[in-house]
């Protein structure tokens, strides 16, 4: 039995708690810095006469740092492994966040800003992929999902800090407080380790062994003899532990072939390729055209929502005031679809969410009352971020250890194209049609962009819920 199905038996053990837990506190961090670039941008506008169009370089400096860091950090955790590269990129981004703080310009705060993007953007697909790889079969997208609620939990810390230090200390010091809580998530990532998944593909099968041993023995499952379960092993855990114990047993003939399979070390070329071979070719596009829908969509609203409504004739305070309401719309979405994710599958939660998105859109687009306006926009962050956390779910769930990191990565890199086009494509269409149009035509587009990611997931996108992936001899 090697290590990943040994995985796939166990309940929930503490370092898989710890692992969650950590790497929800570093997302919510992150969260927390995009968060505060949108309550800066107003100080820092005034302070240094910005014209719209800085404004924009400004946001789509992060966002193409982020393509790059998604990219290069996919395919890195490949090589280097997951946890190696968590560190890394959590620590590019908490210096570019102090760096903001110090910037002395415009350009400065550019760079800055960039290389903040390559930290955030590098982090993103290889965290979620290593809580992945720490889960078991029944658990891994309902973790995944859980990790992602930090998101939600970091924009509410945000509009605190821009509300408490922003006016008593200027915008840069909400920068110094955005970098700060990063670093105490570097070092807490001191104390988790390497993804066993990761370390028995890279033949490191010692280091594997330890860990996943650990995690057994503190739930009180004695590791495997020879290769071989124990009886006694899963019966302690009732019908559905002894149900995955049953999916992760193999015949004799089939554990030697995989213990004697050479661990497979890829170039990042290779591993590139690889993504588009004949087994793999159809889950790429689907995930590309899933992260960039998504992407575009998604920034297309969350970024100019405040603008949106006082464009509708919301004094300035009061569109802040729903766009807070809203935002707590996203914890409940991500409960949604964390519940259901393990039980209706990814294809179904993702394929439904995707489409309430659109409703919401299309709702929220052509809103004429106060009320109304709040519900709407409530059900659109409550269905977008519940989507957003399937994403991260399904995307490493369908790629092999070899690759997983650099597809997440990739998949993630081009869904950022999505989010750098979004944010122009508002004020092109406001500078079009005028505010009013404008605004219903906004949310149009982002409607049919909604339905058409759900299309392409329910029709060609793989179910991935309970599947075993192979590990070796990929």
């Amino acid at each position: 039995m090697n290590i990943s199905q040994r995985l796939n038996r166990l309940p929930a053990s503490p370092l898989l708690i710890k692992v969650v837990i950590i790497a929800g506190l570093g997302l919510m961090f992150d969260a927390m810095d995009q968060g505060i670039v949108a309550g800066v941008m107003a100080s820092i506008t005034e302070e240094w006469a910005l014209t719209d169009l800085q404004r924009s370089l400004l946001g789509s400096s992060g966002i193409l740092g982020m393509l790059l860091g998604a990219l290069v950090a996919g395919i890195a955790a490949d090589r280097w492994g997951r946890r190696t590269i968590v560190l890394v990129t959590l620590l590019i981004f908490s210096c570019g966040s102090l760096l903001c703080g110090l910037s002395p310009g415009y350009e400065w705060l550019l760079v800055f800003r960039f290389i903040t993007g390559i930290g955030l953007g590098g982090e993103l697909p290889v965290i979620t992929t290593y809580v992945s790889e720490f889960s078991s079969l029944k658990n891994r997208g309902r973790n995944v999902v859980f990790v992602e609620s930090f998101w939600a939990w970091g924009w509410i810390l945000a509009a605190l800090v821009a509300l408490i230090f922003i006016p008593a200390f200027s915008w840069r010091a909400a920068f110094f407080v955005g970098a700060l809580p990063a670093f105490f998530a570097a070092a807490l990532r001191f104390l988790i380790p390497e993804s066993p998944r990761y370390l028995e593909q890279r033949g490191r099968l010692a280091e594997a062994e330890a860990i996943v041993s650990k995690m057994e023995r503190s739930v009180g499952v004695e590791p495997p003899v020879n290769g071989a379960l124990p009886s006694t092993d899963v019966s302690a855990f009732g019908a559905s532990t002894a149900e995955a114990g049953s999916q992760v047993n193999e015949t004799s003939s089939q554990k030697s072939e995989q213990s004697s399979s050479p661990p497979q070390k890829l170039s990042p070329f290779e591993c590139f390729v690889k993504l588009w071979s004949r087994e793999y070719r159809q889950s790429t596009i689907v995930l590309w055209v899933l992260w960039f829908g998504i992407n575009l969509g998604y920034y297309g609203f969350v970024l100019w929502t405040p603008s949106f409504l006082m464009a509708q004739g919301f004094e300035m305070v009061r569109s802040f005031e729903f766009t807070l309401y809203m935002s707590l719309a996203q914890l409940p979405g991500y409960l949604a679809a964390a519940l259901l994710i393990e039980k209706i599958g990814r294809k179904r939660v993702l394929t439904h969410f995707l489409l309430g998105t659109a409703c919401a859109a299309w709702l929220f687009g052509h809103a004429s009352s106060e009320p109304f306006v709040l519900f709407s926009g409530c059900l659109l962050y409550f269905f977008a971020l519940g989507a957003w956390g399937c994403v991260y779910s399904y995307t490493p769930e369908l790629y092999p250890t070899t690759i997983r990191t650099t597809g997440a990565g990739a998949a993630s890199a081009f869904g950022r194209v999505g989010a750098f086009i979004a944010p122009m494509l508002v004020p092109f269409m406001y500078g079009q049609f005028g505010s009013e149009h404008g605004f219903q035509l906004v949310f149009v587009l982002l409607t049919a962009v909604f339905v058409v990611v759900a299309v392409v997931i329910g029709i060609f996108g793989k179910e991935t819920k309970g599947r075993v992936i192979p590990e070796i001899g990929q």
